[in-house]
């Protein structure tokens, strides 16, 4: 679906802002820059994850390719220096760039030959594979890689001249393995068909402009590891293979099959869910199974052993599985791809998980124990369980989940963590403390939380309701008792009119918080209209969304904040902490554009105007992060792509949404998560 030629692959600027993106299945990955030009600490051919999903560390950074053809010498690569020059400018010869199904593809012209580039990564394995192959050709070429390596967390720097890795390289039958010094096998490097010669230089100060842009360091060292070395005739391809595992295939033509029958198999399972769909659709269901992960679950009883369980990678490539956004995402990534199996394995993962009535909101990269500051991920476990049951009729799981279930209300009456507990007085919830960020907007520099919003925020209690609600259905469909339940739905239910805000026309944000009811106009109101269960009246329902689309919409998604709120900030950028001050102070949410198209179907009942908001990030997908959607947008035109360049919630909400729209079309219930829920 994504194809560039020429003139767009030897723009600088252009092959250097659009990024691709393979996976692993459990947490590794490689990216880099269509001009191959390092832009991000992140960049590189393998990331591994050494505990699945977590602990991801930079292995291989880049081949540097050069290239003799007919008495001439062609640079493949490119490299930004510390200075700001570009050299040398590989790129140039750079033909064409397309994505064969999630397989980025790089076509160099060399005169009258044509070589072809591709990698991708072994599903379950840190093995990422580089094939080369001459498709044009009036003699053979001669192909050399240097192979450029570091040791050091994803997150990092490596400066060779401090406390940088030392490396031992030792030749093998077919490649070279990398150690650290003290005899730590870190990486195999190997290619059956090149002869590998033992280098051992630094390369250093090459400038990562991204991470300028985000106010970290800019700078990053690698080594030169060792080179291959190798003729390739017409029609001839060379596969160079860089993995953990000493015993990794090396056949590089039986691995790309299996990588395309591996995605071909995803389409298959989706196409009965989706029906005909464009292009972009289609490509967004590959898109979507590169966040869905491994993770071993804890071990249950005495004696037990952990099992495999599968969580989901928030974005791509600085986030790990957080709760909130697995439980957001898991409708979309799994359910409408037609994965229930794996919606199954992730809804089972996280109720081990469950302690004192919430779920994990982060597992740290670093592998240490979760985090549990949050009020809502624990909430969208209700709703994710109710999709999940409304695609399966799955029984079995309801019933062997619903305990889980019953804690966490029971737990949520009397009180939990964070001053999280239930108000007799309007049957809704109240959260947070001083210093803790619970909700979706949870930026925090150091002590200071952004948007605390402390009280009784609109969509926790939106999505308190809906849980109730989600009880009462699950409990009778069990044959248990649901009258507890539908009291506590009523109550909230009632206490929920406390949000409208007459003077506005729409939702207060946060009610009975510090400083009374916050009338600012965010995005959070949606969720009261979008949820299966809605607590409003249509009335009140057709209010929400008509201000949303107002004051909050454009075309990547939903405003965090009105434009003409004085605390709006219309630009994502800088170091840190301007950052995270415009984090939810204006950015635009891509994943917000789920809930909004949810809303607008359930109170306009029209699919082509919904899935003309859905357009845009369509088009988004060959702008940034290329096949897939990014995390953020400035929140002023042009509305320029930040943060992570694939984000699970974001590809999930559009593909809902386009499912959403595609049911009521063709008149099949649940278009719009149970219309006929709305409060009267």
């Amino acid at each position: 679906m994504l194809d560039f030629g020429r003139d767009l692959c030897g723009d600088v600027r252009f092959s250097t802002e659009r990024e691709w993106l393979v996976t692993n299945g459990i947490g590794g990955y490689a990216s880099g820059t269509v001009a191959g030009v390092l832009t991000r600490r992140y960049h590189g051919l393998l990331v591994a994850a050494l505990e699945p999903p977590v602990r991801r560390m930079l292995l291989l950074t880049k081949l540097d390719e050069t290239v003799r053809y007919d008495g001439y010498s062609y640079p493949l690569f490119a490299n930004r220096w510390a200075g700001g020059e570009v050299e040398p400018l590989g790129f140039h010869h750079l033909e064409r760039f397309r994505l064969d199904g999630t397989i980025p593809v790089w076509t160099y012209a060399l005169a009258d030959a044509l070589l072809e580039k591709r990698a991708w990564m072994q599903p379950g394995s840190n093995t990422t594979y580089i094939r080369y192959e001459l498709r044009r050709g009036s003699s053979p070429l001669h192909l050399q890689l240097k192979a450029i390596v570091n040791d050091r967390d994803h997150h990092g720097n490596t400066h060779a001249d401090g406390d940088g890795p030392s490396f031992q390289v030792t030749a093998l039958d077919h490649g070279l393995r990398i150690s650290r010094a003290g005899g730590e096998t870190l990486l195999y490097l190997l290619c059956d068909g090149a002869r590998a010669w033992l280098e051992g230089a630094w390369y250093r100060d090459y400038y990562l402009a991204v991470e300028d842009y985000r106010g970290l360091d800019p700078l990053d060292d690698n080594c030169f590891a060792g080179r291959f070395e190798a003729a390739l005739a017409p029609g001839q391809t060379l596969t160079l293979v860089a993995s953990t595992e000493d015993q990794a295939p090396l056949n590089g033509e039986v691995a790309l099959a299996g990588r395309r029958a591996y995605e071909s198999s995803l389409l298959g399972r989706a196409r009965p869910r989706l029906g005909t769909v464009p292009p972009a659709i289609e490509h967004l269901v590959l898109a979507a199974d590169q966040f869905v992960v491994q993770r071993s679950l804890p071990a249950g009883k005495e004696g037990e052993k952990a099992q495999e369980g599968r969580t989901i990678v928030a974005g791509y490539p600085w986030f790990s599985d957080w709760g909130r956004d697995t439980m957001i995402s898991l409708p979309g990534l799994a359910l409408t791809t037609g994965r229930s199996d794996v919606a199954a394995r992730i809804l089972r993962t996280f109720a081990r998980y469950a302690d004192r009535g919430m779920l994990p909101n982060r597992f740290p990269d670093e592998g240490r124990p979760p985090e549990y500051n949050t009020v809502d991920a624990t909430l969208w476990y209700f709703e994710a369980i109710r999709a999940y049951h409304a695609a399966t009729e799955d029984d079995d799981l309801i019933a062997e989940l619903f305990p889980v279930l019953e804690g966490i209300v029971a737990w949520h009456r009397r009180g939990t963590r964070y001053g999280i507990h239930l108000d007799p007085a309007d049957g809704l919830l109240y959260a947070g403390e001083a210093g803790v960020q619970l909700t979706w907007m949870d930026a925090k520099v150091g002590d200071w939380v952004v948007t605390p919003r402390i009280g009784k925020p609109v969509e926790v209690n939106a999505l308190w309701y809906n849980a109730l609600q989600v009880m009462v259905g699950l409990a009778q469909r069990l044959g248990r008792p649901a009258e507890d339940y539908e009291l506590l739905a009523r109550r909230a239910g009632e206490g929920f009119g406390r949000f409208w805000n007459e003077e506005r026309g729409y939702l207060y944000d946060v009610l009975d918080g510090p400083k009374g009811h916050d009338p600012a106009l965010r995005p959070n109101q949606v969720f009261a209209v979008s949820l299966a269960h809605s607590p409003l009246a249509q009335q009140w329902q057709r209010a929400v969304v008509d201000a949303c689309a107002r004051q909050l919409l454009t075309s990547h998604g939903l405003r965090s904040l009105a434009a003409d709120h004085p605390a709006f900030v219309g630009h994502y950028g800088g170091e840190r902490q301007t950052r995270d001050a415009a984090y939810h102070q204006g950015t635009v949410w891509g994943w917000l554009i789920g809930p909004f198209v949810q809303a607008h179907l359930r109170v306009y009942r029209d699919p082509a105007t919904a899935r003309s908001f859905l357009d845009p990030l369509l088009q988004h997908l060959a702008a940034h992060g290329l096949g897939s959607i990014s995390e953020i947008f400035d929140g002023d035109t042009p509305f320029a792509p930040r943060g992570c360049i694939a984000q699970a919630w974001s590809v999930a909400e559009v593909l809902r949404a386009w499912q959403a729209a595609r049911n009521l079309d063709e008149g099949e219930p649940g278009v719009a998560h149970g219309v006929e829920h709305g409060r009267r």
